[in-house]
């Protein structure tokens, strides 16, 4: 509409200056015809006796008889003598000489008096046949101060109305475009409801013109959906499939424990075993928790941290920790459910286990995206190790069994989601985990 509104406007601005051209040219026009035939008159009343030139003392045209008049006449000889002028130009004082060239020539132009009033002049020369000095030039001339009132009668004018008009067009523009592009509105709308999960496909109650990008969306729609399927159902099969096998080696370690002899073996062997399937979980994690393409979820962050807190206060149940909340309860996140439950399952996991009785789950949306904080008491990370803990295998926690998994699942499901992740000091003493997502 901007757009549209630029061009109509640009339009209108060439569209003025041509026409007040064309208003001025015609109306000059207009005045030379005028003025070429008043010289006619002077011409017609004009006779040439004795060798002189005699003009009756009333012309035919009462204009010229006026003193007040504004038509002014006079006729020059070829010496540039001034041989008559009508009764109207007897209070004048125009310094204008005529240009004789001996073809029988007419000029058109303008000149001023000794006041700088302006003046059109027209000119026309006559040479009379067989008499070599009768050569004369016709002259009338009409103040400009009337065409400058018309011209600028009709430029105000012409603002009006072309002000007007452009009023209307863009009327017209926002009606047509609004009219041309509701088909467009109702196809963001019925992806606005993809995103948001109400509906899995657009619909085809859309125009002819349309129905190829709506099916080539479908398409793209359900191709993805299948792929992730087949994904998520090939990890699936993969974890089943090396689940038994674990477990075998599981019991022969088992059995192997039970020789004295062979303990540190089966411990090698049970840690080696512990770890194969923590990387795999973590595979997992990897391959499933990703962005989708083309639909965006926003999860509600309240009941998913009720959940956490639910299962992580019985397994920790002797430590009673007091999770505090600094969110909006109706606040929604940009993320899956399943990513989000893993990545702050991590993270909560981590705070239970090395805080002291209080954490603080912290989160905000503004319109350049969201923010999560998870905060707690214990002991924190020192600066020097910030970086190195989110590496895969990397843990400062010794004593407690794992392979430092979890914080590198967490590193991973937000760079899937394009955020970031900085760890910092929390105002409660302990370590603070600030995770942004900015809005696409």
């Amino acid at each position: 509409m901007l757009g549209a509104a630029a061009l109509a406007v640009l339009f209108m601005l060439i569209l003025l200056p041509a026409l007040l051209g064309v208003f001025s040219s015609t109306l000059e026009t207009v005045i030379e015809q005028r003025l070429a035939s008043d010289a006619s008159t002077l011409i017609g009343a004009a006779r040439f006796e004795n060798g002189a030139l005699k003009m009756p003392k009333r012309l035919p045209d009462e204009i010229f008889n006026l003193p007040e008049a504004k038509l002014l006449g006079y006729i020059y000889d070829r010496d540039n003598r001034l041989v008559w002028r009508s009764r109207s130009a007897d209070d004048e004082s125009i310094t204008y000489l005529p240009r004789f060239d001996g073809n029988g020539s007419t000029d058109f132009l303008r000149t001023r008096d000794a006041s700088g009033e302006e003046y059109f002049v027209y000119d026309v020369e006559l040479h009379l046949q067989g008499q070599e000095d009768a050569s004369f030039s016709f002259i009338t001339m009409q103040p400009t101060r009337e065409f400058a009132y018309m011209l600028d009668g009709f430029r105000d004018q012409l603002y009006i109305w072309l002000g007007a008009a452009l009023l209307v067009l863009l009327g017209l523009l926002w009606l047509g475009l609004t009219w041309g592009f509701r088909s467009l509105r109702g196809l963001r709308e019925e992806l606005d409801e993809i995103e948001s999960g109400a509906r899995e496909q657009l619909s085809r109650e859309h125009p002819r013109e349309l129905l190829r990008l709506t099916d080539s969306l479908n398409r793209l729609l359900d191709g993805e959906r299948r792929q992730r399927q087949r994904y998520r159902d090939s990890l699936g099969d993969l974890a089943h499939s090396l689940k038994t096998p674990l477990s075998v080696l599981q019991g022969v370690g088992e059995v192997i424990a039970t020789q004295p002899h062979n303990r540190e073996q089966a411990q090698v062997l049970q840690s080696q075993i512990e770890r194969m399937s923590q990387q795999i979980g973590y595979q997992l994690q990897r391959a499933t928790l990703r962005k989708s393409g083309l639909v965006r979820h926003r999860v509600p962050l309240a009941p998913l941290l009720d959940t956490l807190c639910q299962a992580l206060d019985k397994v920790y149940r002797d430590k009673r920790v007091e999770v505090e909340r600094v969110f909006d309860g109706r606040l929604h996140l940009p993320m899956e459910q399943g990513a989000l439950l893993e990545l702050l399952g991590n993270l909560l996991e981590n705070a239970y286990r090395l805080c002291l009785g209080r954490i603080r789950v912290s989160a905000r949306s503004d319109l350049g995206g969201c923010e999560l904080w998870v905060e707690d008491d214990g002991p924190g990370v020192p600066e020097d190790q910030r970086a190195r803990i989110v590496q895969r295998g990397e843990r400062l926690d010794t004593q407690h069994p794992g392979q430092g998994i979890g914080l590198a699942v967490v590193r991973d499901i937000i760079d899937s989601y394009d955020g970031s992740l900085h760890l910092q000091a929390s105002s409660l003493g302990g370590a603070a985990f600030h995770i942004r997502f900015d809005n696409a």
